[in-house]
């Protein structure tokens, strides 16, 4: 019962806050959700009509391939698959399909970029499976690297409208965040308003990228620390840090 009297605040979308809960909380310690990013669908984009028509499709969030594969009914043949992180290809590959390229260690698009799958890409037709807006690095350099790119946004991340007052009332009781995005952070300092953002600021934080760690420093957080984008991973550095 490696976390045993510790709360820790769940702050990633709903539907995917269970899975890390269910750890906290088989480690002995108890999960409090209080999502920082909310999940809207939009309209199916006009790609999953065409599949055929690409020959790599990337997504870039296990949201990404959950939202696009439940609405595809057969998978072209042909048509390679590639994930930006291990938790996004583990999504792909429970809805059933094979051989999808994933960096091993990171999640980003940086790490995907590397792979050697991904640099003789010229001519090839390439869709981007994502949420609205996002990063363009992996856009702009696939079509530096000669490839003909379309993204396809198959949902929206908006700020929950949510009221803090009874969690910062109870922060007594909360002895680590974990934050699995930049743009969750945002809104969470932005949710928590000035008296509960310093709070956070003096509260250990969890991130699963050391880009995320970066802003949350700059934000005057006193302990960010990088623990990894999967569950597991997040669960392994909460265990390692309140166990010293």
């Amino acid at each position: 019962m490696s976390l045993a009297g510790r709360g820790v605040l769940v702050t990633r979308p709903r539907e995917q806050a269970r899975g890390l809960a269910a750890l906290i909380e088989a480690a002995g310690g108890r999960a409090i959700v209080f999502p920082a990013i909310e999940i809207v669908d939009l309209p199916p984009p006009a790609a999953l009509a065409r599949l055929q028509e690409f020959d790599l499709a990337v997504f870039i969030s296990p949201t990404a391939a959950a939202r696009a594969l439940r609405q595809v009914n057969a998978w072209p043949q042909g048509l390679r698959a590639a994930a930006v992180g291990a938790g996004t290809r583990r999504e792909l590959e429970a809805r059933g399909l094979d051989g999808v390229a994933a960096p091993a260690a990171a999640a980003d698009s940086e790490a995907l970029l590397a792979l050697p799958q991904m640099q003789s890409v010229s001519g090839q037709r390439v869709v981007i499976f994502r949420g609205e807006g996002g990063r363009s690095l992996l856009g702009d350099t696939l079509r530096a690297r000669g490839a003909r790119v379309e993204y396809a946004e198959c949902y929206r991340r908006e700020r929950p409208r949510a009221d803090a007052a009874a969690l910062l009332a109870a922060w007594h009781g909360v002895h680590a965040v974990t934050v699995s995005s930049a743009e969750g952070l945002d809104n969470l300092f932005a949710l928590f308003g000035e008296a509960g953002a310093a709070r956070l600021r003096q509260t250990p934080l969890f991130v699963g990228h050391e880009r995320v760690a970066a802003g949350a420093r700059s934000r005057g957080v006193r302990e960010a620390l990088v623990a990894g984008p999967a569950d597991a991973e997040m669960l392994e550095r909460l265990v390692a840090y309140f166990s010293r």
